[in-house]
């Protein structure tokens, strides 16, 4: 018998939630995704359960991101239904974690990318680990920050949020607990430790204060000249341009590094930042579902995905291939309102 994709088991106090694909970096799966969502419903009115606490199996991943292959493949195929269902499913999910009744408690070790990042940062407790490596990398295979990163990113200090959805950077566990993307350090070693004692009864905060340690150094501070020219601007040209004006060599670095993504992508992703300020978390899932449901049928994401994961053998070659083809009026399309189809949330467990 092949070992379950998910595991969702009752521990003393805690429901416990093990992402079991540690070969495919624990990628989400739709049957992980439901799964995951059929457990946080009993639990949240299950009276013996007073926190959930979720872990990826083995040391190199909590969640590296969906199962792009499977998206892509249906994509091919032309079955775009199945791929709504699945982003359907997970931004529906990502909603009930940001609304949980109960303490979300995401222990995060190893990479956090794309699909992680949704069941983890909107959790109320979010510790991480030394092996932290997040990024949300969508622009280099021709998508866009989702599963709530319009919500999450705007509201990171200055233009980080801008800069790690547009650049695809990778921090480690003192960015992230610097930007409030994590809210405690906890060292790999006593993460085993940590979610043995997260099964007692008692506070959540208290139980994890046990464990915490000084976070690691913070690298981004020392560039926020640089990740604050991603605060406010207006578009992508007017971004690198600012870099480019800058006599540094980090900031002509991440010049350089958006440059090698979609034109389309990062486009956006730069417009998702300035509209998520104000929106709430339901808001900005249903403009990412927008987005998806018009982004799924473009050719950067299919383009994307084949030079990144199915066959790498050349770079990718976006459409439009310069920022200053883009047009506008096709960016602001990918926003406007499904009508019916808009994404809508389930009364129950996280209304």
């Amino acid at each position: 018998m092949s070992e379950p994709e998910i595991i969702c088991e009752r521990r003393g106090a805690a429901g416990c939630v093990l992402l079991n694909r540690p070969g495919a970096l624990n990628a989400l799966t739709p049957g992980m995704t439901r799964a995951l969502t059929e457990a946080l419903v009993a639990w949240a009115d299950d009276p013996a359960i007073e926190r959930v606490v979720v872990r990826g199996a083995g040391d190199r991943a909590f969640c590296a991101g969906g199962d792009i292959r499977l998206i892509y493949e249906q994509g091919r195929a032309g079955d775009h239904a199945s791929q709504l269902d699945f982003w359907r499913e997970e931004y529906r999910l990502n909603r009930m974690i940001a609304r949980y009744p109960k303490p979300y408690v995401a222990l995060m070790d190893g990479f956090v990318m794309g699909g992680g990042a949704g069941v983890s940062i909107h959790g109320s407790r979010r510790v991480a680990g030394d092996r932290l490596g997040f990024a949300m990398p969508e622009v280099s295979i021709g998508f866009f920050p989702d599963v709530g990163a319009t919500w999450f990113l705007p509201r990171l200090p200055g233009g980080v949020g801008a800069y790690l959805g547009l650049t695809g950077a990778r921090i480690g566990a003192g960015d992230a607990c610097a930007t409030g993307l994590a809210t405690a350090y906890v060292p790999s070693e006593r993460f085993n430790a940590l979610a043995e004692a997260l099964t007692a009864p008692g506070d959540t905060d208290a139980l994890i204060a046990r464990f915490v340690a000084p976070a690691p150094a913070p690298s981004l501070a020392a560039h926020r000249a640089a990740t604050d020219a991603f605060a406010d601007a207006p578009d992508p040209l007017t971004l690198l341009a600012r870099l480019d004006g800058m006599d540094d060599e980090f900031a002509r670095e991440t010049a350089r590094l958006l440059r090698t993504k979609s034109p389309t992508s990062v486009s956006i992703g730069l417009r998702q930042m300035r509209a998520g300020v104000g929106l709430s978390i339901e808001e900005a899932l249903r403009v990412e579902f927008r987005i998806v449901s018009r982004i799924c049928r473009m050719p950067d994401f299919y383009e994307g995905v084949r030079a990144a994961i199915i066959d790498r053998t050349r770079p990718p070659v976006w459409n439009p291939g310069r920022f200053e083809d883009i047009d506008p009026t096709a960016i602001d399309a990918c926003f406007a309102s499904l009508g019916v189809d808009d994404l809508t949330f389930p009364d129950g467990v996280a209304s």
